[in-house]
C-alpha cells in the first residue's frame, strides 16, 4: 500500500480524515488500513480509553457510553429511577449529567488529538465536530444489511439473530447521538465528500479511493469557495436561454 507521500497528499495543509460507518460494513477496518497506509494517527477506541482516563472511570463505562444516546423513553424512565430506589439491582443507571459530561470530554479529546500529527477519527460525530474544515476529508461507509450480518457474524462469532440485534442497536445509538448531540443525521449524504458502498468493493479498494479523494481536495484547499462546486468552467447547454418559460400543459396546470 502506498504511503501518503507517495500519493502526492499535501500533509502539511490535510490534517485528518472522518470516517462514519454503518456498523458491520468494514468502516472500522477501512480507517485503521488507511491510517497505516498514510502513516497518520488513527483515532478510535484509544480515544474511550483516553476519555475513561480523563473522567476517571472504568473503560467498561466509558464503552457503554460510547456513540450511544438513549431514547427519550429511556431517559424518562432513567430519570425517574434517579427519584426513587431502583426496581433491579442489576439496572445500571448513567445519569444524563454525567452523559453530557463524556461526549463533552470526548470532543476534547479529539480536538486535541487533531493538534499534533494528522490523523483518522472514527465516528464519535467527528463529521460534525470539524464540519467547517477544509483540511478534514469526510468519509461515510455502508454496505446493504444482508452482508452487514455476514461481517459481525465472522467478526465477532455471533449467531445471525445476534448478529442483526447487535447492529440494529449499535446504529439506532449512534443516529440518536448524532441527532441529539449536532441534529443532524449520520445517513444525510451532503455530510460527506465520499460514501462508500463496500457491497462490492473490497476494504482495500475503500482505503485506495480514500486515498485519492484526499489527494484532489488537498490540490483545491487554495481555491476560493466560490470557485468550487458542479457548475465550475462548464459553459452552458447549447440551445438554452435566460428565459424559461413553462411547457403550456404545466401552464395550465399551475393555473387550476
Amino acid at each position: 500500500m502506498e504511503s501518503s507521500n507517495e500519493v502526492g497528499i499535501d500533509r502539511e495543509h490535510m490534517h485528518a480524515v472522518t470516517i462514519s460507518r454503518e456498523y458491520g460494513s468494514g468502516g472500522g477496518e477501512v480507517a485503521a488500513r488507511l491510517a497505516a497506509a498514510l502513516n497518520w494517527r488513527l483515532v478510535d477506541h484509544e480515544a474511550v480509553i483516553q476519555v475513561a482516563r480523563e473522567l476517571s472511570i472504568s473503560v467498561t463505562d466509558a464503552e457503554a457510553q460510547d456513540e450511544y444516546a438513549e431514547s427519550l423513553g429511556m431517559r424518562l424512565l432513567n430519570g425517574l429511577s434517579l427519584m426513587q430506589p431502583p426496581m433491579s439491582s442489576s439496572m445500571h443507571v448513567i445519569p444524563l449529567t454525567d452523559t453530557q459530561m463524556y461526549h463533552e470530554t470526548m470532543r476534547n479529546v479529539i480536538i486535541r488529538a487533531l493538534a499534533s500529527d494528522p490523523v483518522v477519527l472514527v465516528g464519535r460525530g467527528s463529521q460534525m465536530l470539524l464540519k467547517g474544515r477544509r483540511d478534514t476529508l469526510h468519509v461515510r461507509v455502508v454496505a446493504p444489511l444482508e452482508q452487514r450480518i455476514m461481517y459481525v457474524m465472522q467478526r465477532e462469532k455471533l449467531s445471525r439473530d445476534n448478529a442483526q440485534a447487535r447492529i440494529h442497536y449499535k446504529d439506532s445509538g449512534r443516529d440518536r447521538y448524532l441527532s441529539m448531540q449536532y441534529r443532524q443525521h449520520p445517513s444525510d449524504p451532503l455530510l460527506y465528500d465520499l460514501v462508500i458502498n463496500t457491497a462490492v468493493l473490497g476494504l482495500d479498494d475503500a482505503v485506495a479511493l480514500i486515498q485519492v479523494a484526499l489527494k484532489q481536495k488537498a490540490q483545491h484547499l487554495r481555491v476560493p469557495t466560490s470557485q468550487l462546486g458542479p457548475g465550475t468552467g462548464l459553459a452552458p447547454y447549447p440551445g438554452y436561454s435566460e428565459d424559461f418559460t413553462m411547457p403550456p400543459d404545466q401552464e395550465s396546470t399551475q393555473a387550476k
